[in-house]
């Protein structure tokens, strides 16, 4: 009994320990999670559009949500505990007030819209993006912050350069960012410099399969990709000469084939001048009498790590890099204007591989570099990171097609100013038209050729030769500005002038801008002058201060805007202040502005800019629309009534092919308005001189270039002729269709015939342009964007559809008579030439004779077309044809307005709907949506059907099978009725 007792005694006293140990383990767990609670909350403060989380550990110190709409969020990430930026120049829009929740926990605080959720993790900072469907998008990071490395005037104490990085899947596809000339369309695994140069313009909104788009705001250089800028050769790779040994390439410097020096070289670097036309790093003395220089670079790279190696060659002149016996890049460019071409190799770790570069520098410039693989390449992340910042800037914009992420872009950024409908016909420009004369006479041989023709071009240096940015007219070869207006608008035509930001001192308007603090004078202070002889010395406006600004309007106003000109072309706005210095002397040159330094707002100068002249005009003539042609862009260009163009591009079949991708990740990026020169800016000298004279007209050129030169401009007019805007403008040889080849030959008739299709298409493309400013729309669209599930379609280069309808395969190789043509799946394909039917979701082969290039349409299409036309406004209010491409379900709306005044602001349009029901074989014409003045209240319809093969597919005067009268009231039409 005794031990019983014992035994029990014992268990009782063991459960009273246990029983008092957990409670005090469960008032210990309770205390914790209370000041934990307490201390989740004390890390988030509630603000009035969103929280502010400053997590435990981490580079930042303050992480922002801001909710700008239900499916677009700010964040701002700072290492300081209080976040303060300047104003945007790109972003625009407010937030809007819209609902949302806060929840916290203790580890996570989460913002919820109606359209998606962020959760931010309090611990370290790191983010998730969460929309409706459960899709993600995290942040790997609350974003680096380290020193500021690349400004050369001393940024300020509370800058760093910054990065950002995302999680990504393999089968991730990333578009937009702007015009870059990497041929890349799909940008996952691309490294990119998000810069601006002659070729390039960086507008950071990033689009994507996922169904989350990024827009990065920072002005200065950036990066996507690798978040270091490319390094030297001997870094990433361990050099051996020719003969084997190691340490650096084997160096050989020709007078053509007399070698003049041989020596080892460790670093390829003839990238840039110090100033005026001196060499950073030059030339041998042995090559200064050299008359045909050429240098070869030889030996062997041994990679210091296994994967693919990005090797990139930035390069004018000609150049050829081989790699392990194989030619991987074969370019030229003018020597005034290089750029980088790059190529991807695979190594294994200390595989050695040949190398050979033969270059041609004719006064040009070389550097080769290259990128290491890197997380980026791999695709295993996305990074955005940028030279200069107070802090980390992006929008997460929620949208399930790109069409949503592009619409909530321009939301942030500013709508697409509808430009008036002259502008989307053809425009004629040379480098240059020398006299009214030559302008005027070129107007006229295009209307007596019955070649249609809005728009006529008046390039640079119409002004006294040492009066650069006086804005006056040379009397002797312009006496009459305002006459040479009149004449061109009386052959129904429009013209545009070129203005640059750039000033001789010498002139009134520099010193008016000087006086008030208004130039960027270090070019000037530094002793810099220009390429025109004997060379001048000139400066820059302050586009960052809008008292400047407004100085310089004022000045165009006077000088060239009284005149009654139609449009203003804006080059050299990157700004070009001294070109081929480095970058770093590129922002010296730009510092200080009213903004900061040249490197905290490097890619932002053109926006600015193009407002100055953009609301400037606007004030001075309310009911006419602007249009404005800029050589550069940033992140909101679109607001601006501006066009953006790639620049000087060479006359070569690789560029022709590059600016393809070009144009459709521009569109992808948010900016719809955007050209190119129509073959190529520059040509090589093959082309433009023979027998020691410059070439005019094709009759002057080298009979044994001619059919080249032909053949490459025709195959540059035709994908032209599909482009938002449509422009020929080049160097010598003469541009214009009838200089280029003769009435009658197949290149002159295929780029005739191109130029009156694009006529015909007016009312298609004017449906798309109204559709950019009221439902953000984008003419040049990559495939992915109409077949998001085609995942074949995401990665094509060289297709895209011009609008919703017509897919364009252009051809940019010499001699090419067919190509290989992807057509997207789930719908049906018409040759458009023949009506030829073929099912989606296969690769044909498609025949390119020289005066065709491939072209579809897609089944379900209501192609709307206009009369013939020799210039835009006569497609206005004109009869129409509509073509019906049976065997699926269509619709289409029909948008008009006045063409020319801002009341479509105001509700001054109209549409006509238009739908195609393919079972009942009928169409439905809607009736008219709105009125505007002018407006045809009634109208002929001619209704066409395709449904079978037939060689008149394509002449929009044939196959009509009935007309009907509109009078703004539904009707119905039937196939064979």
């Amino acid at each position: 009994m005794q031990l019983i007792h014992l035994v029990r005694s014992s268990f009782l006293c063991t459960q009273i320990a246990l029983t008092s140990l957990l409670l005090a383990c469960s008032q210990s767990t309770q205390l914790n999670n209370a000041k934990n609670t307490a201390n989740a909350s004390s890390a988030v403060t509630r603000t009035e559009h969103g929280i502010i989380v400053h997590p435990h550990t981490g580079a930042a110190k303050s992480v922002r949500l801001q909710v700008f709409d239900e499916n677009i969020i700010r964040v701002t990430s700072s290492p300081a505990d209080k976040i303060e930026l300047p104003a945007s120049i790109m972003v625009n829009g407010k937030p809007q007030k819209v609902p949302f929740e806060i929840n916290e926990t203790e580890k996570n605080v989460t913002l919820q819209t109606p359209k998606m959720s962020v959760q931010v993790a309090i611990g370290d900072g790191k983010i998730v993006f969460t929309d409706n469907n459960g899709k993600r998008l995290q942040t790997l990071n609350s974003g680096k912050f380290n020193p500021v490395t690349r400004d050369p005037s001393g940024a300020p104490a509370d800058t760093h350069e910054i990065s950002q990085s995302f999680s990504t899947e393999k089968s991730d596809a990333f578009y937009g960012l702007g015009q870059q000339q990497n041929g890349q369309v799909n940008l996952a695994g691309e490294n990119l410099y998000l810069t601006t140069y002659n070729l390039i313009i960086t507008i950071p909104f990033l689009t994507s399969s996922k169904p989350f788009a990024i827009l990065w705001d920072n002005n200065s250089d950036s990066r996507f990709g690798d978040p270091e800028p490319a390094k030297p050769l001997f870094e990433n790779f361990t050099l051996f000469n020719a003969k084997g040994e190691q340490g650096a390439l084997t160096a050989r410097y020709f007078d053509g084939d007399q070698l003049l020096l041989e020596r080892d070289e460790k670093d390829l670097n003839y990238q840039f001048l110090s100033n005026n036309s001196i060499r950073e790093f030059p030339l041998p003395e042995v090559t200064e009498a050299a008359k045909n220089l050429r240098i070869e670079w030889l030996g062997s790279i041994q990679s210091n790590t296994s994967g693919t190696q990005e090797i990139l060659m930035y390069s004018s002149g000609y150049a050829k890099l081989s790699i392990d016996n194989t030619l991987l890049l074969d370019r030229w460019r003018m020597n005034w204007n290089p750029w980088y071409h790059n190529t991807k190799v695979a190594f294994a770790k200390d595989q050695k591989k040949s190398f050979k570069l033969e270059w041609e520098p004719g006064g040009g410039y070389m550097r080769v570099l290259s990128h290491a693989p890197s997380a980026e390449s791999r695709k295993e992340r996305i990074t955005f990171s940028s030279d200069v910042a107070k802090a980390i800037d992006y929008y997460v914009v929620a949208g399930q097609s790109k069409d949503e992420q592009i619409a909530g872009y321009r939301q942030l950024t500013g709508k697409s100013v509808l430009l008036p409908r002259w502008a989307y016909g053809f425009w004629q420009s040379r480098e240059r038209y020398k006299s009214s004369d030559e302008i005027v006479t070129a107007v006229k041989e295009y209307r007596s050729r019955k070649i249609p023709l809005d728009n006529i071009v008046l390039d640079w240096s119409y002004w006294p030769v040492d009066a650069w940015g006086s804005h006056d007219f040379d009397k002797t070869y312009f006496p009459d500005p305002s006459e040479l207006v009149n004449q061109v608008h009386d052959l129904n035509a429009h013209i545009m002038i070129s203005v640059w930001p750039k000033f001789y001192p010498t002139t009134d308007n520099y010193k008016a801008l000087d006086k008030h603090g208004f130039m960027l004078n270090r070019n000037i202070e530094e002793g810099n002058k220009d390429w025109i002889y004997p060379g001048f010395l000139n400066g820059f406006y302050d586009a960052y201060n809008p008292d400047a600004r407004a100085l310089f309007w004022q000045q165009l106003d006077a000088k060239i805007n009284q005149k009654g000109f139609d449009a203003w072309w804006l080059d050299a706005v990157e700004p070009d202040i001294h070109s081929n210095v480095s970058w770093n002397k590129r922002k010296e040159l730009m510092s200080p502005n009213h903004a900061g330094t040249g490197a905290q707002v490097f890619n932002a100068y053109a926006v600015p800019h193009a407002e100055s002249v953009y609301q400037g005009d606007r004030a001075s003539a309310p009911d006419t629309r602007v249009f404005i042609l800029t050589r550069s862009g940033f992140g909101g260009i679109q607001r601006t009534a501006s066009a953006i163009w790639s620049g000087d591009t060479v006359s070569r079949w690789s560029n022709l092919h590059e600016q393809i991708a070009a144009g459709i990740n521009t569109g992808l990026a948010g900016m719809p308005n955007w050209t190119f020169d129509i073959g190529g800016f520059t040509p090589e000298d093959r082309y433009r001189s023979f027998e020691g004279k410059s070439v005019g007209p094709y009759t002057e050129m080298d009979p044994s270039q001619l059919p080249e030169w032909q053949e490459l401009n025709t195959r540059w007019y035709q994908l032209g002729a599909f482009l938002p805007i449509y422009r020929s403008h080049g160097q010598n040889p003469y541009r214009e269709i009838y200089n280029i080849a003769a009435e009658g030959s197949e290149a002159y008739d295929s780029m005739v015939w191109y130029t009156r299709l694009r006529y015909r298409l007016l009312p298609y493309i004017y449906s798309q342009a109204g559709d950019m400013f009221h439902k953000d729309a984008t003419l040049m669209r990559a495939l992915a964007m109409d077949f998001p599930m085609d995942s074949k379609a995401a990665s094509i280069n060289d297709e895209y559809l011009f609008g919703p309808h017509l897919l364009v395969a252009p051809i940019s190789d010499f001699g090419k008579r067919e190509r290989q043509v992807y057509l997207p799946k789930d719908t049906l394909w018409y040759d458009f030439y023949d009506a030829t039917l073929y099912k989606g979701g296969r690769t044909i082969t498609a025949e390119a004779p020289l005066s065709r290039i491939p072209l579809y349409v897609k089944a379900g299409s209501i192609l709307v077309t206009g009369p013939t036309a020799q210039f835009a406004k006569q497609t206005a209010n004109g009869p129409l044809t509509i073509t019906v491409y049976t065997g699926a379900d269509g619709e289409f709306e029909l948008y008009e307005d006045d063409g020319e005044s801002y009341d479509y602001e105001q509700g001054a349009w109209s549409r006509i709907p238009l739908q195609y029901d393919d079972q009942s074989k009928q169409l439905t014409i809607g009736a008219r949506l709105g009125e505007f003045n002018g407006m045809a209240t009634e109208r002929d319809l001619n209704i066409r059907w395709i449904s079978a093969k037939n060689s008149d597919s394509a002449d929009f005067d044939k196959l009509v099978s009935q007309t009907v009268r509109y009078r703004g009231e539904p009707l119905q039409v039937t196939l064979g009725q």
